[in-house]
């Protein structure tokens, strides 16, 4: 059996990972895979402390951010799709531009 504390570090990488490509990155694509990168870290540690626990709660929680993340990914990159065919740049240091 993997112990509990393996999944944990395991989805604090992930997370500091995705955080970091939020922050560094100008990519609006690349932003977009890292905030899914950071959800889904969040998921593995939701699903790590329920088997820890012996309960279905991180599990249901966990089905629930797995809908909306599907849900924004809809959205998202339809307007990513839309701003590309609008300024045909997804970096988002050019979209202070779109103002005004």
């Amino acid at each position: 059996m993997v112990p509990t504390e393996a999944y944990v570090i395991l989805s604090m990488v992930l997370f500091a990972m995705g955080t970091l490509g939020v922050l560094l990155r100008r990519n609006a694509i690349i932003v977009f895979m890292s905030v899914e990168l950071m959800l889904n870290a969040s998921n593995l540690a939701l699903v790590a402390f329920s088997r820890q626990w012996q309960g279905v709660d991180g599990q249901l929680f966990t089905f629930f951010v797995m809908t909306v993340a599907a849900a924004e990914v809809a959205v998202g990159l339809a307007l990513i799709v839309a701003i590309f065919r609008t300024k045909q740049s997804i970096n988002i240091d050019e979209l202070h531009l779109m103002e005004g």
